[in-house]
């Protein structure tokens, strides 16, 4: 009798054990990908900022010099302003994309006649390459062109001016075809969590006396806090990526008025071959994104605990 109850009783251990090792299939699937983003990710970005410690030019050896890199970007008005500039681009990019795609997405929910045509039409702009929609607004803006014609015809002559020549709009101009393509991008990602939220919690809201404010408010708008993580990082990578739109539009001109960090770091790296000065700009660009990011999931976080 003892020992068939100490058989019985060891059993299950053996098979508690059997089962809490890891199997070789996901070990792989865990393994691979994580080489794979090591060789390819996060080597280079050491690498990175291994560069930005010193001095280089891409052919000849590099240079240590600590941190000067970072202590002449301090005090680089180029680089001050270049930074500003991707602050206002962050906020207004960023903020009016998700408007706009919040928006489009309320209202572009429900199946209808003809919604799918809106849909396709709003995601359109997202299929064609930045360099191409620089193109096709360059014409827009161009001296007598859309946007100047569109000015006389409602009687506001006044306010034309040659938009990507002008230091004064020329940030701004640039902003308006990036939204263009950047809209239907985050309306899909909101369309996907408006349809997987729940509509048994809208109909006891509705229930309950909820008008369409309050709803909107308290039950839609809580229930996308995953989608919300999502668009963030996508509008926060998007925003100080930005790079070719303003490249092909302005370059960053007339006199840095519409440079950003990503074009600064460009022109740096690859006209001026000063690879580790473009380099810190790059590892300022990453911190920058790091702590908005973060900053997010931490304040979310904390809403959950």
């Amino acid at each position: 009798m003892t020992a068939t109850i100490s058989t019985t009783s060891v059993t299950p251990v053996r098979r508690r054990r059997r089962s809490a090792r890891l199997s070789p299939l996901l070990v792989a699937f865990v393994l691979v990908p994580f080489a794979v983003e090591s060789v390819w990710v996060f080597w280079p970005a050491l690498q990175g900022f291994w560069f930005s410690l010193t001095r280089w030019d891409g052919m000849s050896s590099p240079a240590f010099v600590g941190t000067d890199n970072y202590v002449e970007l301090a005090g680089d008005a180029t680089f001050r302003g270049a930074l500003v500039n991707t602050v206002i681009w962050l906020v207004l990019f960023g903020g009016l994309s998700v408007l706009g795609g919040f928006g489009m997405a309320l209202v572009l929910q429900k199946e209808r006649r003809g919604v799918g045509f809106y849909r396709a039409a709003l995601f359109t702009p997202v299929v064609f390459s930045l360099v191409v929609t620089a193109l096709v607004w360059r014409v827009f803006y161009q001296p007598d062109g859309i946007a100047d014609t569109l000015l006389r015809a409602v009687g506001l002559e006044s306010l034309i001016r040659p938009w990507l020549a002008d230091p004064q709009t020329a940030l701004y101009a640039v902003i308006l075809p990036a939204l263009w393509r950047q809209i239907g991008y985050v309306m899909v990602l909101f369309l996907a969590g408006l349809k997987a939220i729940d509509p048994a919690l809208h109909e006891a809201a509705r229930m309950d006396g909820a008008n369409s404010w309050q709803r909107l408010r308290h039950v839609t708008i809580p229930q996308l806090k995953g989608v919300n993580a999502v668009v963030l990082s996508v509008i926060v990578i998007d925003s100080l990526r930005s790079f070719d739109i303003v490249w092909s539009l302005t370059k960053g001109g007339p006199y840095h008025s519409s440079e950003l960090l990503s074009t600064y770091m460009y022109s740096t790296a690859f006209q001026s071959l000063r690879l580790g000065y473009a380099s810190a700009i790059a590892v300022v660009i990453f911190v920058l994104a790091l702590a908005v990011i973060l900053g997010y999931l931490v304040r979310a976080f904390r809403e959950e605990a």
